[in-house]
């Protein structure tokens, strides 16, 4: 049984934070990769409203730069190593490119804050909440959401939004999210929450 919780929707200057939306992860080509043409999508549009609105945009990659970063977790998940530095794969999907200003985040572990700078770049930008889309919603996405509310920022998640190879994980995930950490719901209500 779900616990009692209460929606706590978005800030003043809510901030954008694409996971991994990388051509490793978007191009099925990839043994990292998924067809998630619907996901990649709904991220445009979040990104078009978002630079509408002069609203703060942050993306994420994966990219390893030696045989130490995360050492353990790619022994676990060998296809890790073609994210590797030049390749095609750490690249954001040419579809969602980013514009300049728009900062590009690269991680080696799963959440987007771990080991990285993300959260002081959010207090930078005087970021008060988080729109956490991306790839995947049983991994990455997960990782980060969870983050993002242990940092105390109200998160949202659009269901349309993120993607996982596995659709099972990816509800199960969504379900557990929306029990916890985060406010999931529709990329139509999301767009709803910005006009407000």
């Amino acid at each position: 049984m779900d616990l009692d919780r209460q929606a706590v929707g978005l800030g003043e200057c809510p901030a954008l934070l694409l996971v991994d939306m990388i051509n490793g992860f978007t191009d099925p080509a990839c043994p990292l990769g998924s067809d998630c043409a619907g996901v990649v999508a709904a991220n445009a549009t979040l990104l078009a409203a978002f630079r509408q609105r002069g609203l703060p945009v942050f993306y994420t990659t994966v990219v390893y730069h030696d045989a130490a970063q995360a050492r353990v977790f790619r022994v676990r998940l060998p296809a890790l190593n073609v994210l590797a530095p030049g390749s095609r794969w750490v690249e954001v999907d040419p579809a969602l490119a980013p514009q300049t200003g728009e900062v590009v985040v690269e991680k080696q572990w799963a959440s987007a804050f771990y080991g990285t700078n993300l959260a002081d770049q959010l207090r930078a930008c005087g970021v008060d909440s988080l729109i956490v889309t991306g790839l995947t919603t049983s991994g990455c996405v997960r990782a980060t959401v969870v983050d993002g509310l242990q940092h105390d920022y109200p998160v949202v998640v659009p269901r349309e939004a993120v993607g996982d190879r596995n659709g099972a994980a990816h509800e199960a995930n969504l379900h557990d999210m929306n029990a916890k950490y985060a406010d999931v719901l529709s990329l139509e209500e999301v767009l709803a929450l910005l006009e407000g």
